[in-house]
């Protein structure tokens, strides 16, 4: 298969670039430089002389807070980069995978893990238009696969691991927040889970959650990567989300239920603890798969 990956500079993108190293695929890169997805001609002069199989979409506007001060630049990544492709995709018969985010249930308040069906109700702007990006698919009528994900990091780029790890380092005591639940996500395991997905036949269509296994708080999370890094002299203490106003309202309970993509594509989901190791064996070893 001709498969294009965009964003391939990010945490996501990074780790389909490993995952493409062992796949007899082949795999183009490509990120604004190569290809700049918010310029609708570009994407359709792109796909027109350079046909694929399947565009996995790993681009997106990820800095929360940003997308508050500047929603319209939010939403020409998330919502209008998406169409464009989405359409191209229609017309060029190319199956698109896309990366979307918890973010879209929002303003939900239960203890039930969010489920495909369940009702989305995005309460920022960084919500708001991932979910414009889900809409400009499904109304494009492109085959697609939407991948929602939650709590993503890596060894690359910029994310709750690498911070914590900085800061449990170098700072006597940190106060993380506990009343946010969810589940990390290792980005190798969601580069992985797509790219058996994309080779499952006959492609089922529609909406997915993938995250790793479990369940966690930030604070638990920031527990366990002390652990991990066996830092006893950072005293790491829970405090309320309302210690740090914020005016982007994060989802409380964000647990993705992984059942429909577990049962469609036969995938097995590593526990997040189990992940996270792994990557924090490779972040302290200083081994890069990427480099010679």
């Amino acid at each position: 298969m001709n498969i294009l990956v965009t964003g391939s500079r990010g945490q996501l993108g990074t780790h389909m670039r490993l995952a493409a190293a062992r796949s007899a695929d082949n795999y183009t890169f490509v990120d604004i430089d190569e290809l700049d997805i918010t310029r609708e001609a570009a994407v359709w002069s792109y796909l027109r002389h350079h046909p694929f199989d399947v565009i996995v979409n790993c681009a997106a506007f990820t800095n929360v807070d940003l997308a508050e001060d500047d929603e319209a630049e939010a939403n020409r990544v998330n919502h209008l980069a998406v169409r464009y492709l989405a359409e191209a995709a229609k017309a060029t018969d190319t199956l698109l995978v896309h990366i979307s985010t918890d973010y879209v249930f929002g303003g939900n308040s239960n203890n039930t893990p969010c489920s495909e069906l369940q009702p989305v109700n995005p309460t920022g702007s960084y919500g708001r238009t991932k979910l414009a990006g889900e809409r400009a698919i499904q109304e494009s009528g492109c085959r697609h696969i939407i991948i929602r994900t939650a709590w993503l990091y890596s060894e690359y780029g910029r994310n709750f691991l690498k911070t914590m790890m900085k800061l449990i380092g170098s700072r006597p005591q940190l106060d993380v927040v506990f009343d946010q639940v969810g589940t990390p996500t290792y980005a190798g395991d969601l580069a992985s889970a797509i790219v058996q997905i994309i080779h499952s036949r006959p492609v089922q269509q529609g909406v997915y959650h993938y995250s790793n296994e479990g369940v966690c708080s930030w604070y638990d999370f920031a527990q366990a990567i002390a652990r991990q890094m066996c830092d006893r002299s950072c005293r790491i203490q829970p405090c309320h989300s309302s210690d740090y106003p914020s005016r982007v309202v994060r989802p409380s309970y964000s647990v993705l239920d992984k059942t429909r993509i577990k049962q469609t594509f036969g995938l097995t989901v590593p526990y997040w603890t189990d992940s996270l190791q792994r990557c924090m064996s490779n972040i302290m070893s200083q081994t890069d798969p990427l480099k010679p």
